[in-house]
């Protein structure tokens, strides 16, 4: 098993890189000159191709572009990110108390989503076509088809305009999480279902389980057997789900105004804040390689056939 980790934690690493110069390399094909933007942030009335070349000489944009990607590579990994075109602070300072606030309503969200899951998700393959299944599949289908935007606006007409239960905005105490988490978790949770749900099902017609109702094993034993080999897929599937929700609250951070990365990243594409804009691209594309690498690691832990395939 520790070959394994060691093989597949260095498989990541060119992975990392690769994405690292895509990230880079992706800025630079704006229409906008770095130097103007640095310009019109720092409100310079009127800008002349002497203060551009004086601005990309002050920031080393007039070097190679090889040159700029290993020193930019290099500052990342002491995780320096530059400064902010627009505010003159560090990228990191900005960035991580962001992203921590997304992390923090993220972990929430899929503990909920991983619980809601897997018990519709059981419940409604073993009662198969019955009652249970229609109906969660059903309101499912209905919730997961709404918008965040217009779910989201309901829930907040409802529960803090009508009830007067949870604040509509921002992260005054515990009960602000309720509702951004809540909608993250209806939009998703009906998704991720039916992954456990098709993976119960498949098990269900496996030979082990035909195999021991034959012998005459209890049902709750084949039943715990069924699940906990159908969770195989879902480790998978929850593993790529917190890098997916860590991209994904774009809508959900600026309808609840939390300080998190979906608000940052929307301010510093309005502005064109480069840097910030790079670290932001860089933070999620290296949490879905590492999730990945996760994955397998916990797949291969579960199912020890999966470690001589690599």
């Amino acid at each position: 098993m520790s070959l394994y980790i060691v093989k597949r934690t260095l498989l990541a690493i060119p992975l990392l890189l690769a994405v690292s110069f895509c990230t880079f390399v992706l800025i630079h094909l704006s229409p906008m000159d770095p130097a103007e933007v640095v310009l019109h942030a720092q409100g310079v009335p009127k800008i002349t191709e002497e203060l551009i070349a004086q601005t990309r000489a002050e920031f080393g944009m007039d070097r190679p572009f090889l040159v700029r990607f290993a020193d930019w590579l290099l500052s990342c990994l002491r995780l320096d990110f530059g400064t902010s075109y627009v505010t003159g602070k560090p990228v990191w300072s900005l960035l991580w108390p962001a992203f921590v606030n997304t992390l923090n309503l993220t972990l929430v969200s899929i503990a909920a989503i991983i619980v809601l899951s897997i018990a519709l998700g059981v419940a409604s393959a073993l009662r198969e076509g019955g009652a249970v299944d229609r109906s969660v599949r059903g309101v499912s289908f209905v919730l997961t088809s709404m918008p965040a935007y217009w779910l989201g606006s309901l829930m907040i007409w409802f529960f803090s305009v009508r009830l007067d239960l949870f604040p509509t905005s921002g992260m005054e105490s515990s009960k602000s999480y309720v509702l951004p988490a809540l909608l993250i978790t209806v939009n998703y949770a009906g998704i991720y279902f039916r992954v456990v749900r098709s993976s119960v099902l498949s098990n269900m017609n496996e030979d082990y389980a035909l195999y021991g109702r034959a012998s005459g094993l209890p049902e709750s034993t084949v039943v715990r057997h069924i699940v906990r080999n159908s969770l195989g897929v879902a480790i998978s599937v929850f593993c790529m789900a917190v890098p997916i929700l860590l991209g994904s609250t774009v809508v959900v951070e600026n309808l609840f105004a939390w300080p998190g990365l979906g608000t940052l990243s929307v301010n510093s594409i309005l502005s064109r804040d480069f840097p910030i804009i790079q670290a932001y691209v860089l933070l999620l594309a290296a949490a879905f390689v590492l999730f990945n690498t996760l994955s397998d690691i916990l797949n291969a832990a579960l199912n020890p056939k999966l470690r001589n395939e690599f």
